[in-house]
């Protein structure tokens, strides 16, 4: 079957590679609906005026998904909380959401105080934000079986110096703080500093010689690579192109092995009849997410 997957997505075709764009964070999850991992899309962006959020479910049977818009304009209190449905594979879906009490801080994204509940057959199979408790009473609706994970992350950011976002690579421990800071411009050598969690662990000086490469560096026992390149900061008009930083988990031997005996066994999750999985590698809990920054130099 085809794949829509975001990862094969041209970076040209998102709002944000203009120069008048929005900001926006791109969340990819993989949910177990209707028997079968399928991938949901969640979109966050911001302008001058507003915050939106666009919750899009591939569908099994076609190279199409559905999709449900929400517009969180500031003078319609109303539309903070809401619900909508849509109909996936024959399955009906339905998204609940509160952002009346939603706090941000610069991202599209909220960082608490809201959620957005994705429901099928009376299970809650994605669950955004921190107000679970009230999330599940207002859905009346269960956990689900199987936990929804994120695998995919892009974030589109604009500053001067200092670009930020946040993520979790295991999903087993809290979201880190990263931070990205340059400085190429006055009378020293273009210089860059990575930190996460405030403590910096990659310094690359003369960066007019180095605005390409990678390192690895490690984040709770746990590998991570990270890849940039940073040519449109140095060499491109203001405004023009991005630096662009990719943060990949390393994949180790053990967990190479636990891949190759699912493979072999299996375990049991697939659709039965003619169906198959969307995403080949959704279902395993050893997925891990990867974070694609994009960041804007705006003077």
């Amino acid at each position: 079957m085809a794949s829509s997957s975001p990862l094969a997505q041209s970076p040209t075709s998102d709002p944000a590679t203009h120069k008048n764009a929005q900001s926006s964070v791109t969340c990819v999850y993989q949910s177990h609906i209707g028997g079968c991992w399928r991938s949901v899309t969640v979109l966050w962006t911001k302008n001058m005026m507003n915050y939106s959020l666009i919750l899009s479910v591939d569908s099994m049977e076609s190279n199409h998904h559905q999709t449900c818009k929400i517009e969180l304009k500031p003078w319609h209190f109303w539309s903070r909380k809401g619900y909508k449905s849509l109909q996936v594979d024959g399955y009906q879906l339905d998204v609940y959401w509160d952002f009346r009490s939603a706090k941000f801080a610069g991202s599209p994204e909220p960082c608490t105080d809201y959620y957005v509940a994705l429901v099928s057959d009376e299970e809650v199979v994605l669950l955004l934000g921190d107000l679970k408790k009230k999330a599940y009473k207002k859905t009346k609706s269960r956990p689900a079986l199987h936990d929804a994970f994120l695998f995919y992350k892009k974030e589109h950011v604009f500053g001067r110096k200092s670009f930020s976002t946040r993520a979790s690579f295991d999903h087993r421990t809290k979201e880190h703080d990263i931070v990205v800071e340059s400085s190429t411009h006055g009378p020293k050598d273009p210089e860059m500093w990575i930190s996460v969690d405030g403590i910096v662990l990659i310094n690359i000086k003369n960066l007019q010689w180095k605005f390409r490469g990678n390192e690895t560096i490690t984040i709770n026992q746990q590998p991570i690579q990270i890849f940039w390149d940073v040519y449109g900061w140095l060499f491109c008009d203001p405004g023009s192109s991005h630096g662009l930083f990719i943060f990949k988990p390393c994949v180790t031997e053990q967990e190479t092995d636990k891949d190759s005996n699912s493979s072999v066994h299996g375990n049991g999750s697939d659709c039965s009849g003619e169906s198959m999985y969307y995403s080949t590698a959704g279902h395993s809990k050893e997925t891990q997410l990867c974070l694609f920054l994009y960041a804007w130099k705006i003077e």
